[in-house]
């Protein structure tokens, strides 16, 4: 899969500098959400850092978007807290190892091209809905174990190491592009807390870490109908916006460098790292946007950075968690904040007024939906359904039927044009004269194409009025796939073709 030479070719000194500080900073962005999320599942914090770890390493190294950071994320979070809290641990393991697999059959069936499919205001709506989470999730580090809203000094001190944190995301780059402005904001903002002895929310306030590593476990839940009925729905939904939620973050990490990654390539990648998951106390993961853009601007653009970050977390673990246990949360509240900042799509609120209003409802209701539910498949498929409605809407006004009576031979001819499928079977009947007395009715497809089952329905019916007139109805210049569809509904439609064109189909093969 890889070769010396390509990999020399690939990685310079400059690049190899920033594959190296960007992992590093990534690696320390992903930890406390790691942590965040596994606590917020009722798991122990390391089963968050060991499955972030986990599949980071094995996306970098074998996904198919290099650059794209993966590990535990809020989505899936959400779906497996119902499954561990009624069923426990055990079975959410055996659950992520079938999403894993779903996810692996996925790519392999090639059927991740289908994210293509989605409109781009369902991933404006999809970027600045995660946006809004990402920052809203910041705010709540505002508060107190114990649920209470910091007041007073404690107040202050996290507000004023945010904002160093914030204003050396901003300004920094704008001095030097040498090092990642996240690092050394976090650096920062850490040695601040140490030197001054503050008194702020450290990682070690929300869950203390100790060394060790993951073991092998298989999951301890009888294999039967039974067990299986419960976890596959779980498994299902989970690999469902494990995968929305990779591809689309493919999507915009090609936006963004101009490249172009191999989504089925990179849903084999995260099954394989989820079923993984699976067998080492893993509670399943998938993209993460956010700390995606943490390692872009970093300029981490190739695998390194990911496998950087990756191996950093076991490291961080074995040899570093008392150093970890020390870093203020409010460095890595000053980093998200201005990810969440840049995720967001701007320029989509500066065309309200010149892009189509549908497509503007579509991107809000996207954007509500991600944050109000938290569940980016039901979001998402709402947007595609809402624009997939809309654009037969508007195929359907497209169908126009052109009449042409053909006196000498007494010949009503119809020349149709536009889609014929369930949206504009209707205006197609109502443009049809019934009444009209002629010998024979010719309708032609040359600039039409029969879609559905509906159009091959409404076809009938014509056929079955004029029929009861004692005229005959011809159907001219069919397409070959046109021809199939009908052919396969000849046991309840019987039709007269007048023309059985052959057109040629463009091949990338030369003849």
């Amino acid at each position: 899969m890889y070769n010396l030479k390509s990999i020399k070719n690939e990685y310079n000194l400059i690049v190899l500098k920033n594959e190296i500080l960007a992992g590093l900073t990534t690696s320390l962005a992903l930890i406390p959400e790691a942590i965040a999320f596994a606590i917020f599942a009722h798991l122990d914090p390391l089963t968050g850092l060991f499955t972030t770890a986990i599949i980071c390493l094995i996306t970098s190294l074998i996904g198919g978007r290099p650059g794209m950071i993966s590990g535990v994320a809020g989505g899936l979070t959400i779906v497996s807290i119902a499954l561990v809290v009624t069923h426990g641990p055990e079975y959410l393991y055996l659950a992520v190892i079938i999403m894993g697999l779903i996810e692996i059959l996925v790519g392999v069936l090639r059927l991740a091209k289908f994210i293509r499919l989605v409109p781009q205001p369902v991933i404006h709506g999809f970027l600045n809905g995660l946006a809004i989470i990402i920052f809203l999730s910041q705010i709540e580090q505002f508060k107190t174990p114990s649920g209470a809203w910091l007041t007073g000094m404690p107040l202050i001190i996290m507000l004023i190491l945010v904002t160093i944190s914030i204003l050396i995301m901003y300004f920094l780059p704008r001095i030097t592009d040498k090092v990642p402005s996240g690092l050394v904001a976090i650096i920062t903002v850490t040695l601040i807390n140490l030197i001054f002895g503050l008194n702020t929310q450290t990682i070690g306030d929300i869950a203390s870490i100790s060394p060790q590593l993951p073991s092998f476990h298989i999951p301890m839940v009888p294999i039967t109908y039974e067990s299986i009925k419960i976890v596959l729905p779980y498994s299902i939904l989970m690999a469902s916006v494990g995968l929305i939620e990779a591809l689309l973050t493919v999507n915009v990490v090609d936006e963004m460098t101009n490249t172009r990654g191999r989504a089925n390539k990179e849903s084999v990648a995260q099954g394989i790292a989820n079923t993984f998951c699976g067998f080492f106390h893993g509670m399943g993961g998938c993209a993460m946007i956010g700390q995606t853009m943490v390692n872009l601007q970093s300029g981490g653009l190739k695998r390194l950075s990911g496998l950087i970050a990756g191996g950093l977390i076991f490291i961080i673990i074995m040899f570093g968690s008392s150093l970890l246990n020390y870093m203020p949360m409010a460095a890595l509240i000053g980093v998200l904040i201005v990810v969440s900042i840049d995720t967001f799509k701007w320029s989509s609120l500066k065309v309200i007024n010149h892009v189509p209003k549908i497509d503007m409802a579509v991107m809000i209701i996207v954007t509500i939906l991600t944050v109000l539910l938290n569940n980016l498949a039901i979001a998402v498929l709402v947007g595609v359904i809402i624009s997939t409605l809309n654009m037969a809407w508007q195929s359907s006004k497209r169908i126009t039927v052109i009449p042409t009576l053909d006196k000498n031979n007494n010949i009503q001819y119809y020349e149709v044009r536009g889609p014929l499928f369930f949206a504009s079977c209707m205006n197609f009947k109502e443009s049809l004269d019934y009444n009209i007395k002629v010998d024979g009715v010719v309708i032609n497809f040359l600039d039409s194409r029969i879609v559905d089952q509906s159009a091959i329905i409404a076809i009938n019916e014509v056929i079955k009025k004029y029929k009861e007139k004692n005229i005959k109805v011809y159907l001219s210049h069919l397409s070959q796939d046109c021809l199939e569809l009908l052919d396969d509904a000849s046991e309840f439609i019987e039709i007269n073709i007048l023309e059985d064109p052959y057109y040629r189909i463009p091949s990338n093969e030369l003849d």
